[in-house]
């Protein structure tokens, strides 16, 4: 049987001290969790705010969901954008996805400013289509995106499919290219891929990250800065200007708790001052589990980002394999390229159902080493020894849209949660949006508001192909 063996997790510093709360504490901030979105909520708050911060994680740093993701770096949503306006608008759906788009700006920011010096690979990665349906999808969303003052997604088309099939409306948002083109970019030779929808991406270890933030933060904010682990907040009293949190056998009392979890986690919330928010929040989040291998080879080509879609006769309502290169140190002083490869997930509805120490179904081995023989440009016979075998749990919030500010029922309380499976990209838009809220800003209204009443767990209009809504269930 397989194990789930991280490799992001596997470059961290074991002789790290870990330090777990020992005593009753005040602060002004409180951040519950430990990954991207606590670490770049904290960074932010730190640099552009005068506040005390201490940060709770119940494992330790990174470990969670940021140690089990793909490592990917992308700016697009969950869902089409052609959804997003025909839920919001056309105004704020662009305000939100110009918002994702400009926070590769934050990310350098945050990369930069903690001074570090890990890989972090930026490229123009592509996805793969199969169909016809699934190329006026993505046009449509370029469509609006146009409408909206947005830059579209670059798209190829093969020639030999192209035979006027695309509305006029269409025109200037995709270009025909030589067939041979589109597989040259997809690194394939599978002739069923007609078409390759081109963007920026990236890869990085979000681990590592986290920890080499975090340590920069604890270097340069001595007296303002604290992160305590296996401390495990089971329950949150919110009053009328500051809140309890039961960490434990201690407890911690703050101006503000921000919640930077996966949103699926066991947390009894009390609000003292009105309407009742805890049942409200466990049903905002539902979890996935997204199953992820990777292998070792030489470091001979560029690190890539491809999607493949190649199930065309479902339509729009597609799943699709992932692949990234990126360099890996898996020994000290010997690199390689890691490759690394994910597309199914099981949904689960209570988080007891979940542990990382689950082990990796061999099914979906076999399903994934059969992809990547049949598809990517690999021999046949090649034998492939996998590295690492690993999964993690993510939440999704109703609408695939991360849920970014302050609760309703009580402004003490803010939420920067649901990964939606891209989450590094909105986890660190969602720290900056945070500091603005701490700051006492007047923030405008966007996209990412926590909605004022309960939402039902039901798919929106339009989730497919721009991110991955609908995948193989085992």
């Amino acid at each position: 049987m397989r194990k789930n063996t991280s490799p992001w997790l596997h470059q961290l510093d074991s002789a790290r001290i870990q330090k777990k709360l020992n005593m009753d504490i005040g602060t002004d901030v409180a951040i519950v969790g430990a990954g991207i979105a606590g670490t770049a909520t904290a960074f932010f708050a730190l640099k552009y705010t005068d506040k005390k911060v201490v940060m709770l994680e119940k494992f330790k740093l990174a470990h969670g969901a940021t140690g089990h993701n793909a490592g990917q770096v992308v700016s697009y949503f969950e869902r089409g954008f052609a959804g997003l306006v025909e839920e919001f608008g056309l105004e704020l759906a662009s305000a939100g996805q110009r918002a994702i788009d400009e926070s590769w700006e934050l990310m350098d920011e945050l990369y930069t400013g903690s001074e570090l010096d890990i890989p972090f690979s930026r490229f123009v990665g592509y996805s793969g289509l199969t169909s016809i349906q699934q190329i006026l999808w993505n046009l449509q969303n370029n469509y609006e995106k146009r409408r909206g003052g947005l830059t579209p997604s670059r798209m190829h088309i093969a020639d030999s499919f192209y035979v006027g099939q695309i509305p006029q409306k269409y025109d200037g948002l995709y270009e025909i290219v030589p067939h041979a083109d589109v597989l040259r970019l997809l690194e394939t030779e599978r002739a069923e891929y007609i078409a390759v929808v081109l963007g920026q991406k990236g890869c990085i270890n979000s681990a590592l990250f986290c920890q080499e933030v975090i340590a920069y933060l604890l270097r340069m904010f001595p007296g303002r800065f604290s992160l305590f682990e296996h401390t495990d907040v089971r329950k949150i009293i919110l009053r009328h200007n500051h809140a309890i949190l039961d960490a434990e056998t201690h407890t911690v009392t703050a101006g503000r708790v921000v919640l930077c979890t996966n949103g699926f986690e066991n947390l009894h919330i009390v609000n003292e001052t009105g309407l009742d928010i805890d049942a409200r929040y466990h049903h905002m989040i539902s979890g996935r589990i997204g199953y992820m291998s990777g292998y070792l080879e030489k470091m001979n080509k560029l690190p890539i980002e491809i999607s493949y879609y190649n199930t065309p006769d479902v339509g729009i309502d597609n799943w699709y394999y992932y692949l990234t290169r990126r360099p890996f140190e898996y020994e000290k002083g010997h690199d390689h390229n890691l490759v690394c490869l994910g597309g199914f997930d099981t949904k689960i509805e209570e988080k007891t159902l979940y542990s990382r120490d689950d082990e990796y179904p061999e099914e979906i081995a076999e399903k994934m080493d059969e992809f990547i023989h049949e598809v990517y440009s690999l021999k046949p016979n090649h034998k492939i020894d996998y590295a690492f075998t690993w999964h993690g749990l993510m939440g999704y919030t109703a609408n695939g849209v991360r849920l970014i500010g302050p609760e309703p029922q009580n402004p003490v309380l803010l939420y920067n949660l649901g990964c939606n499976g891209v989450g590094i990209l909105p986890s660190v838009y969602g720290g900056k949006k945070i500091s603005r809220h701490l700051n006492g800003e007047q923030v405008e209204k966007s996209i990412f508001d926590v909605p004022s009443r309960a939402i039902e767990l039901q798919p929106a209009p339009n989730f497919g192909l721009a991110g991955n809504s609908t995948r193989e269930r085992v």
